[in-house]
């Protein structure tokens, strides 16, 4: 049924796998209509309680797809359709944030980009210990969107979510449960049978008590979150339009240094070009 997806269920419990190895995980156009698509197909499944959500090989996911077309080389179509694909990931994420069932991230290897943010937006966050995540939108010259924003402040705090999203930092997983970013760690290559163990302590509750109880803790904790996402899809849109943004880009596509603009106190005015490696968040 999906293309980029691996649906099984076993029991009450619905696991879910990114299913595109090859491409680390890569959420394409394709891979984010079908996790809205999935979404509403779980949302009416009365008898799954616990969705698990991981990734094909290696990770779970190595965030948005910079080679995809349709999301990044889309110039000669109009306005309303690039507004309709930019807004792909926030409506991913606020549609697996509603989801009545209890949503578990089963995180190997990395969640880098909007994998954290698919993987925030789930109620927990299973990571393996020698996992990790970090947050480079804005290495690649584009804001975090897709509503991450409030649901990282809900989970770390605002200074810590300044931290991660503004200096791009890469996380391990034990500090990352340490911050409370992540719930649980595990064994490597054991972060689905973990999930697991967590889904069947659920099960174990009160099937309506639970959906009550998840639904007022997201209702309170995103009081405030349309206020600050609503335009995500267009500031996504005019960041990413910008010649900084596009050659960060393209450095990171070609695998070469990007050279940044360096502000220094001592000498305004002056410009000095800093070198890092791309594809790697500084630490």
């Amino acid at each position: 049924m999906y293309r980029t997806l691996s649906l099984r269920f076993s029991g009450a419990v619905a696991s879910l796998a990114l299913n595109r190895a090859a491409s680390r995980n890569a959420m394409s156009t394709e891979l984010m209509q079908e996790m809205i698509a999935c979404a509403g197909e779980l949302a009416a499944r009365d008898d799954i309680d616990v969705v698990i959500v991981t990734g094909a090989g290696k990770c779970f996911s190595a965030g948005a797809d910079l080679k995809d077309p349709q999301r990044w080389s889309n110039d000669l179509v109009s306005l309303t359709q690039r507004r309709a694909v930019a807004e792909l990931g926030l409506r991913m994420a606020r549609a697996w944030e509603d989801l009545p069932q209890i949503t578990i991230a089963a995180i190997e290897g990395y969640a880098i980009g909007g994998g954290l943010a698919l993987a925030v937006a789930l109620d927990w966050r299973v990571a393996a210990r020698n996992a990790f995540v970090s947050l480079p939108e804005i290495s690649l010259g584009i804001p975090l969107t897709w509503g991450t924003i409030p649901r990282l402040v809900n989970l770390v705090g605002p200074a810590r979510a300044k931290r991660l999203t503004i200096l791009c930092q890469r996380v391990a997983a034990p500090a990352a449960l340490r911050m409370g970013l992540i719930d649980e760690l595990c064994a490597p290559r054991k972060a689905h049978a973990a999930a697991r163990a967590l889904a069947a302590r659920v099960l174990a509750m009160p099937r309506h008590a639970v959906r009550m109880s998840k639904e007022a803790c997201n209702a309170y904790a995103n009081r405030g979150a349309q206020a600050t996402s609503f335009m995500a899809h267009d500031q996504l849109l005019l960041a990413a339009a910008s010649a900084e943004s596009r050659a960060a880009r393209d450095a990171f596509l070609k695998r070469r240094p990007v050279a940044t603009r360096a502000r220094s106190r001592a000498q305004p005015g002056r410009r000095d070009s800093v070198r890092r490696r791309p594809g790697r968040a500084p630490r």
